[in-house]
């Protein structure tokens, strides 16, 4: 499956694009295995030594996540609630962007900084953060405690060890699933693993991945203003000197081992948009980076589940109309999109030859502790954390891999695949589910994952998992990256991927009878 670059965009994602922009190939050439050069970057002949000394200058522009700290919000203010964390993603996007177009004066100047990025930033922040604290308090018994503290934000140099959870280590030895994710992530790995060998043919003899530079003659700030938007060196690692570490929990007497293959194609029609309608619904560009779309086509971030349930679907069963989404992984060869000049796009330093996989696998799998239930129509679910570089990683749940080597699975590291083998992201999504809501506050507190013997915790029930495999044929080496919030910088860590339940009563049943019943199904 040749690497394409697709140009056919999404309705809401066309009316985002002002113009269109032809693919430029900068002044200077690409800048052969630069890893240190931004995914957003418009590098108009900049040297090599220069490029990469920017990236080691560049720092992030890191913020209290607020959505992490509302677990609860009545529903009532969910609506508002969920416009205004939007807009602080928004905050800190342009203030990336203003603090990107001063570098150099703030390198002179550090009160610069706070001054003119950090302290109106701030003040932008503490003003929603009031606003979200009037919305509760609006429909609830009290104001939320603690809100203005979370309106501070702090700059930080890329290439600091104390990045977040987990990124300090470059050997890429300690990648190990933690916590309650060991069941959710290594659970389904086996349910993918007998996929590894079947696309490996495909040519990977093009050498434009290992030319880290981006020549994107984007106008985002000039020479320097998106340099050292990540990714790193230190964020790659070579496959083959990782130890297996995948441990799938047993499976008990009464367990469900049967399975549910949904084929819903691979975005060969290209819908992408950077909406977030779980996150930030009813927020154009609430992602800040953009997504790939399988399944329901009508998915933006004004998708009713009306919308979803009259919706067409690529899947080929028209029973499951359900949305499929994940931030697109891109080339940074430097070749642009479409979206250079658009949100989501370059507007949000996501620049680079958008891939489409090579193969997408959609498996439901059982539970090895007993059987399933039926999960509700319209569930939703997030799985990973799009700001985990920030966060921490206790939430972070996607895992890298390479065709042929599905045994060695990365939390926080790309891996290097040899030739022949391709780039595996995939996402074990949580399997249990507190038997109420179709959501939460915080989109997480109404699934779990299994604990470590794969029951679920107490008050939860155990649903069909989720297991995403998506496959890319990319060149060997250092030089592709996932979409990211620009503050970010682009880590594997970040990683995520967002599911809408909306199959139809009569295919669930069937989803929850081959699954207890031990069936392979599609």
């Amino acid at each position: 499956m040749g690497r394409t670059s697709r140009k056919k965009r999404s309705t809401l994602a066309n009316r985002a694009i002002v113009a269109s922009v032809a693919l430029i190939l900068g002044g200077g050439g690409l800048v052969a295995v630069n890893v240190y050069a931004s995914a957003g970057e418009g590098s108009w002949g900049s040297s090599p030594d220069r490029t990469r000394n920017a990236g080691r200058q560049m720092s992030t522009i890191d913020c209290p996540d607020a959505g992490i700290a509302l677990p609860d919000v009545p529903e009532q203010a969910r609506p508002e609630v969920d416009r205004e964390l939007a807009a602080m993603d928004t905050q800190i996007t342009d203030a990336y962007r203003q603090f990107a177009d001063r570098k150099e004066q703030i390198a002179q100047d550090p009160n610069l900084a706070e001054n003119s990025v950090l302290g109106p930033l701030k003040n932008k922040r503490a003003a929603s953060l009031d606003r979200i604290g009037i919305a509760i308090e609006r429909n609830a018994a009290q104001r939320p405690q603690g809100l203005n503290g979370l309106a501070p934000c702090s700059l930080r140099a890329d290439d600091d060890d104390d990045q977040g959870g987990g990124q300090g280590g470059g050997d890429g030895t300690d990648q190990g699933q933690d916590g309650g994710q060991d069941g959710g992530q290594d659970g389904g790995q086996d349910g993918g693993q007998d996929q590894g060998g079947g696309d490996q043919g495909a040519d990977q003899g093009a050498d434009q991945g290992q030319d880290g530079g981006q020549d994107g003659g984007d106008d985002q700030g000039g020479d320097d203003g998106q340099q050292g938007n990540g990714p790193e060196a230190s964020d790659f690692v070579d496959i083959q000197s990782i130890e297996p570490n995948v441990d799938s929990p047993q499976n008990r007497r009464g367990a469900s081992r049967g399975t549910f293959t949904t084929d819903c194609g691979r975005n060969e029609n290209g819908k992408f948009n950077p909406d977030n309608v779980i996150a930030a619904p009813g927020v154009s560009n609430g992602a800040h980076h953009m997504h790939d779309y399988v399944g329901n086509q009508a998915t933006d971030a004004f998708s009713s589940d009306d919308d979803l349930a009259g919706g067409e679907s690529t899947c080929r069963n028209q029973g499951d109309k359900s949305t499929y989404y994940w931030p697109v992984l891109r080339l940074q060869n430097g070749q642009d999109e479409n979206d250079v000049g658009a949100d989501g796009g370059g507007k949000d330093q996501n620049v680079g030859e958008i891939q489409t996989p090579s193969q997408v696998t959609l498996k439901f799998v059982g539970s090895p502790a007993g059987k399933v239930t039926a999960m509700p129509r319209f569930l939703r679910i997030i799985t990973g954390d799009a700001k985990a570089f920030v966060n921490g990683d206790a939430n972070a749940n996607a895992s890298w891999s390479c065709t042929g080597f599905e045994d060695r699975q990365l939390k926080d590291k790309y891996p290097i695949c040899p030739e022949g083998s391709q780039v595996v992201r995939s996402f074990a999504f949580q399997s249990c589910w507190d038997g109420q809501n179709t959501d939460s506050a915080n989109h997480r507190t109404h699934v779990a994952f299994a604990q470590d013997d794969g029951r679920c915790p107490n008050g939860f029930r155990a649903i069909p998992q989720l297991v995403q495999r998506i496959v890319y044929d990319v060149p060997p080496g250092p030089g592709f990256a996932v979409d990211s919030f620009p503050e970010q910088l682009h880590k594997p860590v970040t990683d995520h991927g967002d599911f809408i339940n909306v199959f139809d009563d009569q295919l669930m049943k069937k989803v929850v009878s081959c699954v207890n019943g031990g069936r392979k199904c599609r």
